[in-house]
């Protein structure tokens, strides 16, 4: 193994924010409370890339404070896995976690099925790690931290435009050249469910809306549609969906914003797909991960 992925246990546990301090880490493994690949090793052991390190108790509240409960019947895949993050491939049609305790089929639910320190990770409880969200009929590569050190830096990340997102998604109409859409957006006046290009002009700053930026690129042509690769540069609500639809490429099956139907997709499913996440992990560094394409979106395709 290369020897930069190599160091002290307790150096690792405080850069991952397993602890707080070198004195918190150590007092820890001395406690019994740390594990590597399920034994319990000294405080100046060396931990590699390729180690499971569990923590027992440190800066999460008891697991059963959380009311997300575990289902192992949703089958999720992972796509990137360290001590610190996961990367998941979300399926469309599912959502990434539950509104109320009682609901048991999401992304989170089943993550903490196979994952438990995923669960109180972040700072809600029905959300556990999951560090950004993706809408119910979209899918692919989603980030879930394992323990609250990495949520904070991760959310920090994201906030400040460090994660790269790349998506794809199919659009009704055709473009030949690379755009850059930089239109606000704003919440709908009467529709809760939607958003709106905003008008900065209006001089309301909720018409005004936030800033938003997405750049479209197209792939190829399929019939009538457009294959296009998405990078949106902030993290708007309905930002890549909005963006489209405004200049005229509205996603296929996206009839919430004016896409043509699809009989080949579910109901509330559309064809956009979160490819490609970059980000840097507090465990192993930078990561790149990819999440394969969804089968119904690949059979719309052919």
């Amino acid at each position: 193994m290369d020897e930069a992925s190599r160091e002290r246990l307790d150096h690792y546990l405080v850069r991952t924010g397993l602890a707080s301090s070198r004195r918190l880490a150590q007092e820890l493994v001395e406690r019994g409370m740390v594990r590597i690949n399920g034994r319990y090793p000294r405080k100046s052991e060396i931990v590699g890339a390729d180690d499971r390190v569990e923590v027992r108790g440190a800066n999460t509240p008891p697991r059963s404070s959380t009311p997300l409960q575990p289902n192992s019947s949703i089958a999720i895949e992972v796509v990137h896995e360290d001590a610190a993050v996961i990367v998941v491939n979300k399926p469309g049609g599912i959502p990434c976690h539950p509104l109320r305790s009682e609901e048991h089929d999401t992304v989170m639910n089943a993550i903490v099925a196979r994952f438990p320190d995923t669960a109180n990770a972040g700072e809600k409880l029905l959300e556990g790690g999951l560090v950004h969200r993706l809408d119910n009929g979209t899918s692919g590569a989603l980030l879930i931290a394992r323990n609250r050190g990495a949520f904070i830096k991760l959310r920090d990340a994201i906030r400040s435009s460090k994660i790269a997102r790349r998506y794809e998604a199919l659009v009704a109409g055709h473009l030949d050249r690379k755009v850059s859409i930089d239109s606000p957006i704003a919440h709908h006046p009467k529709n809760p469910r939607k958003m709106v290009v905003g008008d900065s002009a209006s001089g309301n700053p909720k018409r005004a809306g936030r800033p938003a930026s997405t750049t479209v690129e197209p792939l190829r042509r399929v019939g009538d549609f457009t294959l296009v690769s998405i990078v949106p540069k902030t993290g708007s609500r309905h930002q890549i969906r909005v963006h489209l639809a405004s200049v005229g490429l509205p996603i296929v099956g996206d009839t919430l914003y004016g896409g043509p139907e699809s009989e080949l997709l579910a109901h509330g499913r559309f064809w956009l797909h979160l490819c490609d996440i970059a980000f840097d992990s507090p465990a192993v560094g930078h990561v790149k991960a990819t999440a394969p394409l969804a089968p119904d979106l690949k059979k719309l395709l052919d």
